[in-house]
């Protein structure tokens, strides 16, 4: 009874017709690469990254003197006292792991930068993504730039362009072919 139900409901939804989708695909790291505040945000993310990598370089070079000076000395010191500065080495040693993981760590500072300085950017050329689907009726974009694997894709349903058109960054360079098979120097496709 139940495979004649679903039998039947297979048949129906066979004979309706098929509403086409509209799709196309972007690829983000282009358009990143293009826009300026993107570089600037990279700029400042790498120069708060570098400071951060000279603190914890000072940090090591402190506990490696301070292991240096203890291993001049320890034949001189009581036993109590060797495991005392071994303990405050140790101790010095963990603080500059700990630093360390809590700035470049899965979730730290530097990745919370990262969001702090990109988001803003994302969210523009999304919304900028957003409003050329719109325009255009298109039901699907992809990001050529995420980890969706495309095997192949047809540069007539690259969007990028015109992504970047309105996001005021075109590049008449780029190599990309637009929607509408006009390629960037204007020429119409003979296809």
């Amino acid at each position: 009874m139940f495979n004649r139900w679903l039998c039947l409901a297979f048949v129906a939804m066979l004979g309706l017709p098929a509403q086409a989708q509209r799709f196309g695909y972007v690829d983000t790291q282009v358009i990143l690469e293009k826009m300026p505040e993107y570089a600037q945000a990279q700029s400042e993310l790498e120069k708060q990254a570098e400071i951060w990598r000279k603190e914890i370089e000072e940090k090591q070079a402190a506990v490696q003197k301070m292991r240096l000076d203890f291993e001049a000395e320890k034949v001189l010191l009581p036993e109590d006292l060797r495991q005392q500065r071994l303990a405050a080495i140790d101790a010095k040693e963990k603080e500059v792991m700990d630093f360390q993981n809590k700035i470049f760590g899965i979730e730290g500072q530097i990745y919370q930068k990262r969001l702090e300085l990109m988001k803003p950017i994302q969210d523009k050329v999304y919304a900028a993504v957003e409003k050329v689907a719109r325009k255009r009726r298109l039901s699907f974009i992809f990001d050529k730039a995420g980890d969706l694997v495309m095997i192949f894709a047809d540069p007539i349903h690259n969007y990028t362009d015109i992504v970047m058109e309105e996001l005021g960054i075109a590049d008449a360079n780029s190599g990309t072919t637009t929607p509408n098979n006009k390629s960037n120097n204007g020429k119409k496709s003979n296809n």
